[in-house]
């Protein structure tokens, strides 16, 4: 029996090593290519850096002008934690300084009861400040103070964490909010506390249930009845109309529920993340550069639709984030579309390492990559760079990084 099982264990792990091999060799990007992109991604960085005010966390850069839209704004996590990442990279102490220097501007949000997005904001910056540098006297306190926030607008009747405080809705819930889901994730492991886990799957389950068509396209809000948890609407507020595919949406959910497969291993994530992935990769609408239309569904608006000059505004943000997710869900996906992953991925950073795409040093204000859109139907961000896709785009280059180097393409 005791031989019986060690064969079967030798078998496991033969296997797991071949197809750990084979991953790699299915890479065609290779180290002088992400390096090269990197070390691009810290010289823009840095003059990105000597242009803003001490006190600046950029979010964006148009009409000739730095914006920054201050240290509660759901997008501040992610400069600092692009710092991160290329002081990961690079060991470049400049990176780390500036960074910290950011982070005491930050910190205060750890009390923001008012926002979902302390995941974006804590996580991608705190969070990757103390796996960096292994200081958890400094961040650790932050990081469960600032899930303890974010748990303060969970509501077990609509079994979700709430999105807008808008007049506007009853209680609004967008799929955005399944980036925020890692951060409780960790902070459970991190204190030992199960109910920041135990409300993050609720919502991702209730999610589930809710926002997707089945097509496993998403919606982009999904509108609860407060007193009974019933829905009441279903909207998508910054994509074409309301039964669009609205392409950062797909991102935000392609990368979320793999994240939950991560966290949980369970395997509906899983078949979600595939379904989602599939129809991202195979829709007819998506460009051959697989950088896609600010939506999916922009190709059905007729010169009478008010969006119809903007139709055909790409959108970055959402190659980046996307490239960067099926990076990871490459590594668990069934074998039938693990290749189709990560050779989606690598062309999709493959198209934003050039141009239209990638900026010119000291250009677009010191940004990496250009001809982002933040929402066309409320004409804010639109056709700019935006920090949060510098972010995922260096944070694919990372994950590849990783493989090609021959380790896991999540680091722990």
């Amino acid at each position: 029996m005791h031989k019986i099982i060690k064969f079967v264990l030798f078998i496991f792990l033969s296997n797991s090593c071949f197809a750990q091999k084979n991953m790699d060799n299915q890479l065609t990007l290779d180290k002088e290519f992400v390096k090269s992109e990197l070390n691009d991604a810290v010289q823009q960085i840095k003059f990105l850096a000597s242009q803003i005010d001490v006190e600046d966390i950029p979010t964006t850069y148009a009409n000739g002008k730095h914006v920054n839209w201050g240290s509660d704004w759901w997008c501040s996590g992610f400069y600092p934690g692009t710092l991160l990442y290329l002081y990961e990279y690079s060991k470049d102490v400049t990176l780390l300084d500036e960074a910290k220097g950011k982070l005491q501007y930050l910190e205060k949000e750890k009390y923001n009861t008012t926002t979902h997005d302390l995941g974006f904001m804590l996580y991608c910056s705190f969070g990757n400040a103390l796996r960096l540098t292994g200081d958890s006297a400094v961040y650790k306190n932050i990081l469960a103070t600032g899930a303890e926030s974010l748990s303060t607008r969970y509501n077990d009747v609509t079994k979700t964490i709430r999105s807008w405080d808008s007049k506007h809705y009853n209680y609004p819930v967008i799929i955005d909010n399944m980036m925020n889901l890692e951060f409780l994730f960790e902070v459970s492991k991190m204190t030992g506390n199960p109910k920041y886990k135990e409300i993050a799957i609720t919502h991702a389950n209730t999610t589930m249930e809710q926002a997707f068509r089945n097509d496993f396209s998403s919606y982009h809000v999904v509108d609860y009845n407060i007193k009974d948890g019933s829905v009441i609407a279903k909207k998508t507020a910054q994509g074409a109309f309301d039964e669009s595919a609205w392409a950062r949406g797909q991102s935000w959910a392609l990368y979320g529920y793999t994240v939950m497969y991560r966290e949980t291993k369970d395997q509906k994530y899983l078949d979600l993340a595939v379904n989602i992935a599939n129809f991202y990769l195979n829709h007819p609408n998506l460009p051959d550069d697989l950088v896609p239309y600010w939506d999916f569904d922009q190709n059905k608006l007729d010169a009478t639709n008010k969006y119809y000059s903007q139709k055909d505004f790409r959108d970055a943000s959402s190659a980046a984030i996307a490239a960067s997710a099926l990076i990871e869900l490459s590594q668990y996906a069934p074998r039938e579309y693990n290749k189709q992953y990560l050779s989606s991925a690598e062309k999709m950073i493959q198209s934003l390492s050039k141009a239209p795409y990638k900026a010119d040093y000291k250009d677009s204000g010191g940004y990496v990559l250009k001809h982002s859109v933040g929402s066309i139907p409320h004409n804010t961000e639109v056709d700019v760079p935006l920090t949060y896709a510098d972010y995922y785009y260096v944070e694919a280059l990372i994950r590849i990084k990783r493989l090609l180097n021959e380790e896991k393409a999540i680091k722990p």
